[in-house]
């Protein structure tokens, strides 16, 4: 009997860790790091808005970001949020091909796909709790290895029915991509060109081609074969790429890889015999990763030199020289920019660059600066960080306290965020604007502390 105890409690922890592992299957890709930029932001919305709209939603409404993750992949999770990899985007060879990707991401928005997970969870959770009682039952009767097969079969067949419904909503969402491609004029050959190059990747890592049992999408050449005869009878399919999109497109793919790649792989794709703006761009931003500023300094000025009122090349510029020192020199260039953009962005650098100045005489516009540049994107953490340096310069330390609470409200740092809000309602007038905002960041902190302290 001793034995037969262990025996069934040894298989109800597997079950518990087989129904855990469904659980992770499920869950979507955890935070990381967001790659916020005026530039690829503008990009984003401009080449997904005929893709939103033929989906039937509202451009303004979903907003397709970038993480830092340099597998080629993308992703939604909630919302109307579209997420691509960089390292989607620096295997992209055209704008075509991450419209292909968007429209899929789309299709699962409109479909619902992250809600209804948790349909296809419920199934499989079902059939493994009871292959649990099954098998313990069984266990406890004595016969140990026929209830250890029950458990083992329930595990695969609940792993299985939740798999085929992970490839449903993929294939659903193939198909609602190919149709907003379709009625937004858009090609379908980058989709199919996308698809190949995971296909290829499915070949170096010997991935059977045969059957896609087991996986949570269908193989890439099965998708290909469905989408074939789709899109080559659209009316889209010869339809050239825009070309000032490609060509925008080409721009923010070199400044991704210059940004997140090593120096001396950029330097590598993007030799010094290239002197195109893409190479200028990817180039700046590896020298200025390597702190070379000078060297830099001297791309951009190529940039500007072809064109001399572009916002993102005088961001660039004034961005080289305030993390190189000369704050002051970063002003008129960024001022530019902003005049050109309104961009929050943009006008959060350069806020930066007058409090970097030390200069009192320049707090007062970058106040200014600061508080419109929150008043248009307030998910700006280091738009509040950069306000509160400024209400504090001044003195009003229940204002920086405030702007802090907000900052640290976004980055999840719950019991910071309750310490700085109270901090504020201390000298803060009860029933102002400000107040009230306080007061609600630390309702909302508080009760999330006590969330994390009951989980404990």
């Amino acid at each position: 009997m001793p034995n037969r105890d262990r025996m069934t409690s040894r298989w109800l922890r597997f079950a518990a860790v087989a129904a855990a592992s469904l659980a992770l299957l499920a869950r979507p890709a955890a935070a990381q790091q967001i790659l916020r930029d005026a530039e690829t932001e503008a990009f984003m919305a401009d080449m997904s808005a005929p893709l939103v709209q033929a989906a039937g939603m509202e451009p303004r409404n979903v907003q397709v970001l970038v993480i830092n993750d340099p597998n080629i992949n993308a992703f939604v999770a909630g919302g109307q949020y579209v997420w691509v990899h960089s390292g989607l985007i620096a295997a992209a060879d055209n704008v075509n091909q991450v419209q292909g990707v968007v429209a899929h991401e789309l299709g699962h928005i409109e479909g619902g796909h992250v809600i209804r997970y948790g349909e296809g969870m419920k199934e499989a959770t079902g059939i493994t709790l009871l292959s649990l009682v099954l098998g313990a039952a069984a266990i406890a009767a004595g016969g140990a290895e026929a209830g250890m097969g029950i458990l083992g079969m329930g595990q695969q067949a609940a792993m299985g029915k939740f798999l085929a419904f992970s490839r449903a909503q993929e294939s659903s969402a193939d198909l609602a991509g190919a149709r907003y491609l379709s009625k937004a004029g858009v090609s379908g050959k980058g989709s199919l060109e996308f698809f190949k190059k995971l296909q290829n990747q499915e070949y170096r890592l010997a991935i059977p081609q045969d059957d896609s049992y087991g996986r949570t999408h269908p193989l890439s050449g099965e998708r290909i074969n469905v989408l074939r005869e789709v899109y080559t009878v659209d009316p889209a399919w010869d339809k050239p790429m825009d070309p000032k999109l490609e060509a925008r497109f080409e721009r923010i793919k070199a400044k991704l890889v210059g940004f997140v790649s090593e120096p001396s792989q950029t330097l590598l794709r993007y030799p010094e015999s290239d002197q195109s703006l893409p190479a200028h761009y990817a180039r700046a931003y590896a020298w200025h990763k390597s702190a070379y500023p000078d060297k830099a300094l001297a791309e951009v000025d190529a940039l500007l030199a072809a064109a001399p009122h572009d916002p993102y090349f005088l961001e660039l510029k004034g961005q080289v020289l305030l993390e190189s020192g000369k704050p002051a020199d970063a002003i008129p260039p960024l001022r530019e920019a902003v005049q050109l953009t309104n961009q929050p962005l943009i006008a959060t650098l350069l806020g930066h660059a007058l409090i970097a100045t030390e200069n009192d005489a320049n707090f007062a516009e970058a106040e200014k600066v600061l508080r419109n540049a929150i008043a248009r994107d307030r998910e700006n953490p280091f738009a509040w960080y950069q306000l509160g340096v400024v209400y504090e310069h001044r003195g009003d330390l229940p204002r920086a306290a405030l702007a802090t609470a907000e900052r640290y409200s976004m980055m999840g740092e719950d019991q910071m965020a309750l310490r700085s809000a109270d901090a504020a309602m201390q000298g803060l007038k009860p029933g102002t604007v400000d107040y009230l905002r306080a007061q609600d960041i630390a309702m909302v902190s508080r009760a999330a502390v006590e969330q994390k302290r009951k989980k404990r």
